[in-house]
């Protein structure tokens, strides 16, 4: 039982000598691990788009993709790819993420406002719906025709007069209205407007429902590969024969269509770690084959003129960071941070090394040899002491003695010390006889 009690005094002589050490490195690497690199929020704020649109659909899926991490999406409604990047580029907004057109702003400008690219995810083409008993062929044959371009905030308008422009015409050769996408179909379906221009991925029920429509055009954009020389944002895509409905044949031959990517565009203050899986969701969500994309073609860091993100390059690159790929994402974030801690710990490593071996033999011993101290003070007391007054010194001295030896064996010390626990019984012993031999000495002297 003595054996095991030496033991535990053992240990918790090692763990106070550790404890004021432990203490600071834990301080230290704390600061460094919250200061230097702090941890992502658990939520983000994203402007989507217009109700029943693309946007807000695409958005309701990433909500449920980070909810699988515990992270909340919040979602404010927007109308658009320019209401979007505004809100994104706004210091004081809250917006972090968004749905943005490629062709909405250009490199220096995105730079400028501390935009970064996450990469393109859908190809979203532009859809020009019209009534006519007789197919259009150019874009000049719209001359004096109603067009509802949507509201400002889309981005089609400032795209529809660049289409004007290579074509010769201004917005003053047209009457333009500004109506959503659902109200302006429905003014399109109701001949209050000539033409309907919005842009949209494939899967629009708008879309959908305008293809079967008896009377609705759809505009094909035989030049489309020119319209792509003259503006680099925009990609030539192919509506196929009969992917609307093959039984029905539907529609009944290749539509020829422009399409700018929607991209998804974040600030640079958006936490590194969220790119990563932003882009895991984006890869779930985008990867699939529709009418206009092969399987896996997105997400990309192609057709975007904002700087893509370091960070996304790399997901691009070699895929999702090795961590998350076995581990959940708020786990492996953890490890991945801990570089900080061993870089704080790896400095104070060496030192501490040195110093906490010799603190823990210190503790130990100190606990014997501060009884020398009480033993010279025993000495010190009878030496050239009085004659008649020796005998009276020697033995309260014999007495403190005793009570330093009484304490001395309660004395508990790792059985490594046992040695030096040993040589301080010996000396108090030598102190005590020394001590007798004086009485001796003066007793002898006294009788004669």
């Amino acid at each position: 039982m003595q054996k095991i009690k030496f033991t535990l005094f053992n240990l918790r002589d090692l763990l106070v000598a550790f404890g004021p050490v432990t203490l600071m490195v834990v301080i230290v690497c704390g600061v460094g691990y919250w200061l230097v690199d702090p941890a992502p929020s658990r939520i983000i704020d994203m402007s989507t788009g217009q109700a029943n649109g693309a946007y807000e659909r695409f958005a309701k899926r990433y909500a449920q993709e980070l909810a699988k991490n515990q992270i909340e999406l919040r979602q404010q409604a927007s109308l658009g790819s320019e209401e979007n990047l505004a809100r994104i580029s706004d210091p004081d907004s809250d917006i972090e993420i968004g749905f943005v057109r490629s062709g909405s702003t250009d490199e220096t400008k995105a730079q400028e406002r501390g935009l970064i690219s996450l990469g393109s995810l859908f190809y979203e083409p532009i859809w020009v719906f019209y009534r006519s008993p007789k197919e259009v062929t150019t874009i000049s044959q719209f001359k004096g025709k109603t067009v509802n371009v949507g509201p400002d905030g889309t981005g089609v308008a400032r795209l529809f007069e660049q289409i004007l422009d290579v074509n010769g015409m201004t917005a003053e050769d047209v009457s333009i209205q500004k109506l959503a996408d659902t109200p302006g179909t429905v003014a399109l379906l109701d001949g209050k407007v000539d033409v309907l221009i919005f842009s949209s991925a494939s899967d629009s029920p708008l879309v959908q429902m305008l293809l079967q429509t008896p009377g609705i055009r759809l505009f094909d954009f035989v030049q489309a590969e020119a319209y792509t020389r003259r503006f680099p944002f925009l990609s030539h895509v192919v509506l196929p024969r009969g992917i609307v409905d093959i039984g029905r044949d539907i529609p009944a031959r290749d539509y020829h269509l422009i399409a700018p990517t929607a991209t998804l565009v974040a600030h640079e203050s958006l936490h590194p770690a969220m790119i990563g899986l932003l882009l895991q969701a984006a890869r779930r969500i985008h990867s699939g084959a529709d009418w206009f994309s092969k399987q896996g073609e997105f997400p990309s860091d192609k057709y975007t003129e904002i700087p893509v993100a370091r960070e996304a390059e790399k997901f691009y690159k070699n895929g999702p960071p090795m961590l998350q790929r076995y581990l959940t994402f708020w786990v492996a974030n953890f490890f991945e941070r801990m570089w900080v801690v061993l870089v704080a710990l790896g400095a104070l490593f060496l030192p501490l090394s040195k110093i906490i071996p010799p603190l823990y033999v210190w503790r130990i011993r100190s606990r014997i040899y501060r009884w020398y101290g009480q033993l010279r003070l025993v000495e010190q007391s009878i030496e050239n002491v009085d004659p008649a007054e020796l005998q009276a010194v020697a033995a309260r001295q014999l007495r403190h003695l005793d009570e330093i030896e009484e304490k001395v064996n309660r004395i508990t010390i790792p059985l490594s010390y046992a040695e030096e626990l040993y040589g301080l019984r010996s000396h108090i012993n030598f102190v005590r006889a020394r001590v007798e031999a004086m009485m001796k000495a003066g007793a002898v002297q006294a009788a004669t």
